[in-house]
């Protein structure tokens, strides 16, 4: 599937090794100022960083509009986009390997693959798309005073450090994301199998390399009692705690929104593993330095424009009008 969303709708193409990426974004509401450098700006925080788990290859990323806007304002008709890839530089070592924890074998299974050529949509490539729509997204809700935040956490931190003191580290990490949302009203979010929750755990989840999400206290909840946890309220409505992170009942409470997002090491490392090639055959292979050691830190303007595009759809859903500058 190459869309998300309902009424704010992302669908794109294209994958590692095309000529192109790009995509369409449906139901964009019409009348909104976009800064084109904002979303350079976000394209800039996705690429590679210089870091020592960044990768090498190195693309612009200048996104091309097409449609859609008119002296920088949406027209409301769908926002068409191209990104060109201009560093294209195949592994022919790695071609025929069936990658381990990668799409090879998967693709394999479902589309009959024979090579690694057909795997270019399981790239993280793509999520420059992603990230195109995210930018636009906040750009409109910064409208609605809506706000987003995302930072690395502590205990991966700590490993990206380490790992910058070691010259020849050869294998890759995972890593944790702390998110935040600031100034959602309440009532967004679907009873009963669309809530606002699950929504976001699809989105984040349909990340590459995500492997959990939690939201509030997530998994720490499992330790508590009820009189612990529960976010009691004030006479004036207002909560003394949030354990559960802005979501109740599947819509937000208009509390701060919370969540983590975590990330599997990525399976392309530079280490020699043995494994086997499309036809069952033993393999010995290593990948190279344009594959990035941690999806930290370019993942998190992805993580930022998923929560956007998931916030902004259940805000159209609701019909709500933004909030004057006054």
């Amino acid at each position: 599937m190459d869309s998300f969303g309902k009424c704010f709708i992302l669908s794109d193409y294209g994958g590692t090794h095309d000529p192109f990426i790009g995509g369409t974004i449906e139901g964009s509401p019409k009348g909104f100022p976009i800064n084109f450098d904002l979303v350079a700006q976000e394209m800039a925080r996705r690429a590679p960083s210089g870091h020592t788990t960044s990768t090498l290859r190195k693309e612009k990323d200048e996104v091309e509009f097409l449609s859609g806007f008119k002296d920088g304002i949406t027209t409301g008709e769908p926002i068409r986009f191209r990104i060109k890839n201009t560093d294209v530089q195949p592994n022919p070592m790695m071609e025929k390997v069936l990658k381990p924890s990668h799409a090879s074998y998967t693709y394999m299974m479902k589309y009959g693959i024979s090579d690694n050529s057909g795997i270019g949509r399981a790239s993280a490539r793509q999520t420059a798309c992603r990230v195109v729509a995210g930018a636009i997204a906040k750009q409109i809700l910064s409208r609605y005073k809506i706000s987003f935040h995302t930072e690395i956490a502590p205990e991966t931190l700590a490993l990206m450090d380490e790992i910058a003191a070691n010259d020849s580290y050869l294998d890759t990490i995972g890593a944790k994301v702390l998110g935040s949302i600031q100034n959602v009203p309440a009532g967004l979010g679907e009873p009963v199998y669309d809530k606002l929750s699950a929504r976001l755990a699809y989105a984040m989840m349909s990340i590459n390399a995500a492997k959990g999400f939690e939201v509030g206290m997530g998994y720490r909840a499992t330790q508590m009692t009820g009189s612990a946890y529960n976010d009691l309220q004030n006479p004036d409505f207002s909560f003394q705690t949030n354990h559960d992170g802005g979501i109740q009942a599947g819509i937000s409470n208009g509390e701060e929104i919370y969540y983590s997002v975590a990330f599997k090491p990525i399976p392309t490392l530079k280490k020699s593993q043995k494994n086997i090639d499309f036809l069952g055959n033993s393999v010995t292979f290593s990948g190279n330095n344009r594959n990035d050691i941690c999806v930290a830190p370019r993942v998190l303007p992805v993580v930022e424009a998923m929560a956007a595009i998931v916030i902004l759809d259940f805000i159209l859903i609701s019909k709500i009008e933004p909030q004057n500058d006054e």
